[in-house]
């Protein structure tokens, strides 16, 4: 159950600590050179994390298993955080922009999740969808 839990629990403290950055980014720095610093300490961080994960090939051998997806989620990285950094510079509320953002998001990947994925849909799931789009006009009034 705590391997279960786990990833959730690191996934909301993160959030948590990522969203508060970006809201706290000042506003007359240059967007880029943030992201810059940013990846930079990721890069140094996963660099020094992998020395202690061990498998039965070495690092330098382990990228030979990478395909597409590695170079295209660092795309998606960079709109990712780029997207926020305006969004909460344009006036959006930390207590809601994340909000707004995330329920769209959960709406979006409910087709994909289907259509590529073959998972499930079930009445109940609808309703929770349909309160999601209540919630967000609710919100943004």
């Amino acid at each position: 159950m705590f391997m279960y839990v786990l990833p959730i629990v690191l996934i909301v403290a993160s959030n948590i600590v990522y969203n508060v950055c970006q809201k706290s980014t000042p506003q007359n720095a240059n967007p880029f050179s943030a992201l810059l610093i940013t990846y930079l300490t990721a890069a140094i961080l996963t660099f020094m994390v992998s020395l202690f994960y061990k498998t039965d090939k070495g690092f330098l051998q382990s990228f030979n298993e990478l395909n597409w997806t590695s170079v295209a989620l660092g795309v998606a990285i960079v709109g990712l955080e780029l997207g926020y950094l305006m969004a909460y510079r344009a006036g959006w509320n930390i207590s809601v922009g994340s909000l707004v953002a995330n329920i769209l998001l959960a709406i979006m990947l409910i087709p994909i999740g289907i259509l590529f994925y073959k998972e499930g849909f079930v009445v109940t799931q609808i309703v929770g969808v349909a309160f999601c789009m209540v919630g967000l006009i609710l919100i943004n009034k």
